[in-house]
C-alpha cells in the first residue's frame, strides 16, 4: 500500500481550534433536517430519475414531515428545470415546505435558476456554491484567494439582482470543500456574503460548510465547525448548515458531532446516497435520535414503504444489514442473542401487565435490539431466525411465536441438538415450519416397530384406571388402583416388561384459541439416559397417553 503518497489533514489545513466546547454538549433536539436527494443524490445515480420518480421521492419526503427540501439543479438539466416549474405551476408543495434550487456562481446560470422558480408561492432559498479550497483554486478554477473572492461576490450580487426584491426567497452560500479550505480565509468569504446579502435574523442567511469530501477523524470536522460558530459575524442572522460526505465511513459522527458544534441544519440523503461512499444518511441521522429519547420530527413509522420508494426511485437496493431499515438490522441468528432477546420480550410484556399498560407505551428495555422494531411499522416475526449459529432460544422462540408451543429448558437444549444437525447438514436457515417439522420427527413420529405396545382401550373411574394393551397381537387388560391414567399406563407397560421412568410432563398446545390440539410433552429415563417423546390429540388425557407410547416404542428398540 504506498501510503507515503498521501498528507494527513494537519499537513493539507489548518485546524484551528485548541479549546472546544462541543464535546461537553448533548443533544436536545433535532437540527432542521434538508434532504438533497433530489440534487445531490439524483447527481449520483447512474440513471438519474425521471420526472414519475422525482415526484414520488418528493411526495414521500413531504409525507414523512421534511418541511425544507433541496428540489433540483435547474441550470444543469431540463428535468430539474421542468421538476421546479411542476412546483410552482402545480399544489404538490405544501404551503409549510420550503423550496431549494441549487446553482454555480455563474450569472446566466443564476438567471436561468430564478426563472425557474418564478411563480413558487412557498418560501424558496437559492442555494449558490462555489469551491473555495486551494487545490480546487489552483487546479480546477484558475484563480487566487482575492479572485475568487471576487467572483462569490459577483454571483451573490446577480442574485440579489435577479431575486433580492422577492419576499419569500432567502439565500443560502456554500463554500465548497470547505473542510479543507483555510479557516481565516473561509470566514472572510462567509462574512462577506453575509454582509452582502444582509443577513438578519428576520431574513436569515444560511451558510453550509461541506465536508465535500471527507479527509479527517470526525472531531477536526467539529472543530472546524466551532470555529466558524464562535467567529462568524452576523451570528445571529445566520443559520449555520453542515452537509457531510462519507469517504472515511464516518459521515453520522461527523454531522452528530458537528451539530454539537453548533450546526443547526443538516443537508443529507435519506439512507445515504450520493457521490461516492454518499451524502450523510439523514435517515439513520435522525433515528439515532429517536434511539435516545428525543423527537427527530420525521416520520419513520412505515419505514419499508420509505425503502422501496427509496430503491424504486434511485434504482439502487438498500444493504440487509444498513442500519434502522435493512432486512436484517433487528434480525438474531446467534444463540447468546436470541436468547437475551427472548427473555427480554417476556421480560417486557411482564412490566406492561403489571403497569397496566400497552407494550407500546412502556420503557423499551429488550436487549441487542436498540429500538422496539414496531416503532418503524415492523413486525417482530424476523427478529429471531435460525441457523447453524442459533441455540435453544431462538428455536423457543420461534415455535412459540408461530405456533404456540412452549418447550420446557431441559426439552429447548435437546431440541437445538435435532435443529444443529439439521442446520449443518443444509447449511442454510431454518424457517419456523421447519422446526416444527423436525420437532415432528424427532418426538412425534409414529413408531416404524409395529410390535410396539399399543393402547386398545383405557377407562378411567375416581378410584381406578383400566388399561388394555395390544402386544405382537394379543390384547391385555389390566386394573390400576389408587393412580391416574398417566401413571397407570407406565405401570401396564412395565408388567409387560417396558419399563419407563417419566421425571416431568409438560402441557401445552399447539397455537391458540378453542380448537387448538394438546400437546403433551414427557421427560422420561430409559436407563441412564433421559429422553423426551410428545403426543397431541384434541384431548389433553389421550395426548398424555400418547407420549408414553411413545416412549414406549422408543425404549423397545
Amino acid at each position: 500500500m504506498p501510503s507515503h503518497r498521501y498528507r494527513d489533514v494537519y499537513s493539507r489545513v489548518e485546524v484551528p481550534l485548541t479549546e472546544r466546547e462541543w464535546p461537553t454538549k448533548r443533544f436536545t433536539a433535532a437540527p432542521l433536517w434538508v434532504p438533497v436527494d433530489l440534487r445531490d443524490g439524483n447527481q449520483a445515480l447512474a440513471e438519474p430519475m425521471d420526472p414519475e420518480r422525482k415526484r414520488r421521492f418528493f411526495e414521500l419526503m413531504v409525507r414523512m414531515g421534511y418541511t425544507e427540501i433541496e428540489v433540483g439543479y435547474p441550470s444543469a438539466s431540463q428535468t430539474d428545470y421542468d421538476f421546479v416549474r411542476l412546483i410552482a405551476e402545480t399544489g404538490i408543495a405544501p404551503d409549510d415546505v420550503t423550496i431549494v434550487v441549487f446553482t454555480p456562481a455563474r450569472r446566466d446560470l443564476i438567471e436561468r435558476t430564478v426563472e425557474s422558480m418564478r411563480g413558487i408561492r412557498n418560501e424558496v432559498v437559492i442555494h449558490l456554491y462555489t469551491a473555495t479550497a486551494p487545490t480546487w483554486r489552483d487546479v480546477v478554477l484558475g484563480h487566487d484567494r482575492a479572485a475568487l473572492k471576487e467572483l462569490i461576490l459577483a454571483g451573490g450580487r446577480d442574485v440579489l439582482e435577479f431575486a433580492g426584491d422577492q419576499p419569500n426567497v432567502r439565500f443560502e452560500f456554500s463554500p465548497e470543500v470547505f473542510n479543507l479550505t483555510e479557516p481565516d480565509y473561509v470566514l472572510e468569504v462567509c462574512d462577506a456574503m453575509t454582509g452582502l446579502w444582509d443577513a438578519t435574523p428576520e431574513r436569515p442567511v444560511i451558510l453550509n460548510l461541506p465536508a465535500t469530501v471527507e479527509i479527517a477523524t470526525p472531531n477536526v470536522y467539529a472543530d472546524q465547525i466551532e470555529y466558524m460558530h464562535k467567529n462568524l459575524a452576523r451570528r445571529d442572522g445566520v443559520i449555520l448548515s453542515i452537509h457531510p460526505h462519507n469517504d472515511r465511513g464516518t459521515g453520522i459522527a461527523c454531522a452528530e458531532l458537528a451539530v454539537l458544534a453548533g450546526a443547526q441544519r443538516v443537508e443529507g440523503c435519506v439512507f445515504g446516497n450520493g457521490e461516492r461512499t454518499g451524502n450523510v444518511d439523514i435517515a439513520t441521522l435522525a433515528l439515532n435520535l429517536h434511539a435516545q429519547g428525543i423527537d427527530p420530527m420525521i416520520d419513520f413509522s412505515d419505514i419499508d414503504e420509505i425503502r422501496r420508494t427509496v430503491e424504486h426511485c434511485n434504482r439502487i437496493e438498500i444493504h440487509p444489514r444498513h442500519p434502522y431499515v435493512g432486512d436484517l438490522v433487528h434480525t438474531a441468528f446467534s444463540g447468546t442473542h436470541q436468547d437475551a432477546i427472548k427473555k427480554g420480550f417476556a421480560e417486557h410484556r411482564a412490566r406492561a401487565a403489571a403497569e397496566g399498560r400497552a407494550e407500546a407505551e412502556i420503557e423499551w428495555r429488550v436487549p441487542y435490539l436498540p429500538i422496539d422494531p414496531a416503532d418503524l411499522g415492523r413486525s417482530y416475526d424476523a427478529v429471531i431466525r435460525v441457523n447453524s449459529q442459533s441455540g435453544k432460544g431462538g428455536i423457543a422462540y420461534l415455535l412459540e411465536n408461530e405456533y404456540g408451543i412452549e418447550l420446557p429448558r431441559r426439552l429447548q437444549i435437546d431440541f437445538a441438538r435435532h435443529v444443529q444437525q439439521h442446520t449443518d447438514a443444509s447449511g442454510g436457515e431454518a424457517t419456523a415450519a421447519e422446526l416444527w417439522e423436525i420437532f415432528r420427527e424427532a418426538y412425534l413420529a409414529q413408531p416404524a416397530d409395529t410390535d410396539a405396545p399399543a393402547l386398545h382401550a383405557f377407562d378411567t373411574t375416581d378410584t381406578a384406571t383400566t388399561i388394555t394393551l395390544r402386544i405382537q397381537g394379543a390384547e391385555h387388560r389390566s386394573v390400576h388402583e389408587g393412580i391416574g391414567p398417566v401413571e397407570a399406563l407406565a405401570h401396564a407397560l412395565a408388567q409387560h416388561g417396558v419399563r419407563i421412568e417419566i421425571v416431568s410432563l409438560h402441557q401445552t398446545s399447539i397455537g391458540a384459541g378453542a380448537g387448538t390440539d394438546a400437546l403433551t410433552l414427557i421427560e422420561y429415563r430409559d436407563g441412564r439416559d433421559t429422553r423426551w417423546a410428545a403426543g397431541t390429540d384434541r384431548s389433553v388425557l389421550a395426548a398424555s397417553l400418547e407420549a408414553v407410547l411413545r416412549a414406549a416404542a422408543s425404549t423397545t428398540r
